[in-house]
């Protein structure tokens, strides 16, 4: 692919908001996948529906897929799980095309609704596009308003109908003149998949914050994907990533390769391979299962725990890592905890007594195994604390003599501004209390993390080609110091506040 390197339909119903379930998660919320697939003569709306399964774990509020047959753009979407959004039916009538682009969504910014679901789709005068989107823009606000000025409505409350709108308006320059003209003036994270009639387009911003990487499936057919679980899934095989500041350009014959911006430094985020990533996953060709599982052998060394009879995961994403912490600390692995995993997302509100039980319905404990026994509970991170203690709970209810929590990550201190949804510090509990007050507070018996440059160790690659803001306040991309960054600051109109002194405008 590197070879060609040059110089430089309709919406679905709208359905009920999905119950978020947030109680039910301890971790820092997703965030999105996008998938894409040139393929002529590939049934390339079905291979994306089965892209997008592969990747409902980056988000479980809303799925859609736009497809082009060199004439026509034909969508659909709506809220929900992707097997609850599409049928046979669906994906028949999105056919037959030779172009596709897919997105599953957790809102990180604009609230759960289906005029905020994606692919965005645009009229330009090249025709129709869709634009499937991963990552946050910290502009957006700014983005937004000179739109606004120039008397264009705007359907939805993200940053991504702003990048679909741009690219639609700046059309009559060509598509590789469109691209050069936006894309430099989105500041913040995103990786894109944009569609036309007869192109589709990888792009990514110029730090690589959020992943996106390239397969072959067949001879003639691309697929682009957030992760390369995906690519698996559908039959196809990993080329390579979309650099950072690149624009990929798929049509007849070879794809080409546009430096749209200059490669500021590679700052993946890290928690991909903390948690967001499945652990089939692989980036810097590094598998995400096999960093977990050195991160856990790295927590022993560094948190060891005398007299614990037994270690326990968190399932599933702390899974290697308990793995590792048992092989390392040479004490017994066994699972504690059954997972529901079907509970996921539902369109039934539980009542209260139900919503109380919070963990519980996700959760539940073995008792056999963890009755009178000192345990080690292995996690991947704690954000808010408030489900973290509900599990500590559960435990001591079920006989558990001692709990002691080991975290694969070090304490979240700082907001995410660049599409995880946790941007406001105040959620954060790591920000304002110590250890020994996260210990109190979710009633461990002790509570350690694993420090960052053992989570570095772990993956075995540099800590410059990371992100890890959240841990330590370092943002690679400028922050706006007068804008208060929510994910709903494109809903609400109230006047602008300064964001806090520790998330001002910085750059590692």
């Amino acid at each position: 692919m590197r070879a060609g390197r040059d110089a430089l339909g309709g919406d679905g119903p709208v359905t009920p908001p999905v119950w978020p379930g947030q109680e039910l998660e301890g971790g820092p919320r997703e965030e999105c996948g996008i998938f894409g697939v040139y393929g002529p003569g590939e049934d390339v709306a079905r291979i994306t529906f089965f892209g997008l399964f592969a990747l409902q774990h980056r988000g479980q509020e809303s799925a859609g897929i736009a497809t082009a047959d060199g004439s026509r753009v034909a969508m659909y979407k709506a809220m929900g799980l992707v097997s609850q959004v599409f049928d046979e039916d669906h994906l028949h009538r999105l056919g037959p095309a030779h172009i596709a682009v897919g997105h599953t969504r957790y809102s990180t910014m604009g609230s759960s609704t289906v005029a905020n679901a994606q692919p965005i789709c645009c009229t330009s005068v090249v025709g129709d596009i869709a634009v499937a989107h991963n990552g946050n823009l910290v502009n957006a606000h700014v983005l937004r308003e000179k739109l606004l000025k120039d008397g264009v409505r705007l359907e939805s409350t993200n940053d991504s109908e702003v990048i679909a709108v741009m690219l639609a308006r700046a059309m009559d320059r060509g598509l590789e003149g469109a691209l050069c003209h936006v894309l430099p003036q989105l500041h913040g994270a995103y990786s894109l998949l944009i569609m036309t009639r007869d192109r589709l387009i990888a792009a990514r911003d110029p730090y690589g914050i959020r992943p996106l990487c390239v397969g072959h499936l067949g001879t003639e057919s691309y697929i682009v994907s957030s992760e390369s679980c995906a690519l698996n899934v559908v039959g196809g095989t990993y080329s390579e990533d979309v650099e950072p500041g690149e624009a990929v350009i798929f049509g007849e014959g070879e794809p080409r390769v546009l430096q749209i911006q200059p490669k500021k430094r590679h700052a993946l985020c890290v928690f991909e391979f903390i948690y967001f990533a499945r652990p089939d996953s692989k980036f810097f060709a590094k598998t995400v299962y096999e960093a977990r599982r050195r991160m856990g052998a790295e927590l022993a060394a560094e948190a060891p725990t005398k007299g614990a009879e037994i270690v326990i995961p968190i399932p599933d994403s702390a899974m290697p890592a308990a793995l590792g912490y048992a092989e390392a600390s040479r004490i017994r692995f066994g699972e504690g905890l059954v997972k529901n995993r079907y509970i996921q997302r539902t369109f039934i509100n539980p009542d209260d007594r139900m919503r109380h039980q919070g963990a519980r319905m996700k959760f539940s404990p073995l008792r056999e195994t963890i009755e009178g026994r000192s345990i080690v509970m292995v996690d991947d991170s704690i954000v808010r604390g408030t489900t973290t203690g509900k599990i500590v709970r559960m435990l001591r209810e079920a006989g558990a003599r001692e709990v002691h929590v080991r975290i694969t990550s070090p304490p979240v201190k700082f907001p995410c501004f660049y599409g995880i949804d946790m941007a406001d510090r105040k959620e954060l509990v790591a920000a304002s209390k110590s250890i020994e007050e996260i210990r109190e507070l979710i009633g461990a018996t002790s509570l350690a993390y694993l420090s960052l440059q053992g989570v570095i160790r772990a993956i075995k690659r540099p800590a410059s080609v990371f992100c890890s803001a959240c841990f330590d306040g370092r943002y690679p991309i400028r922050i706006p110091r007068k804008v208060k960054i929510s994910k709903m600051m494109l809903e609400a109109c109230a006047q602008a506040t300064e964001i806090p002194a520790e998330v001002e405008e910085t750059e590692a």
